[in-house]
């Protein structure tokens, strides 16, 4: 099951379970709209992986499944994506 991370990587930028802006990598590192694409090229800086849209969990979902409350803030690593 998806974490659903609560904000970007890069810019700290919140990003709700039901939030149409955030992207992720196979391995579920989030971004927002904005970093993946302006930023990171569509390309995942941890892992090269291309970053597509996230799912959205259905809101009666979300009581029983909640998303993560844990935050990853690597701003140092969002400067370039690395090369798959």
């Amino acid at each position: 099951m998806l974490e659903l991370r609560p904000g970007c990587e890069c810019c700290n930028r919140d990003l709700p379970p039901d939030s149409p802006e955030a992207r992720i990598c196979s391995f579920e590192c989030t971004f927002c709209e904005d970093c993946a694409s302006q930023r990171l090229a569509g390309l995942c800086p941890n892992c090269g992986g291309e970053l597509v849209a996230r799912p959205r969990r259905p809101a009666g979902k979300l009581a029983k499944f909640p998303p993560s409350a844990t935050r990853v803030y690597k701003p140092a690593g969002c400067g370039q994506p690395v090369t798959p």
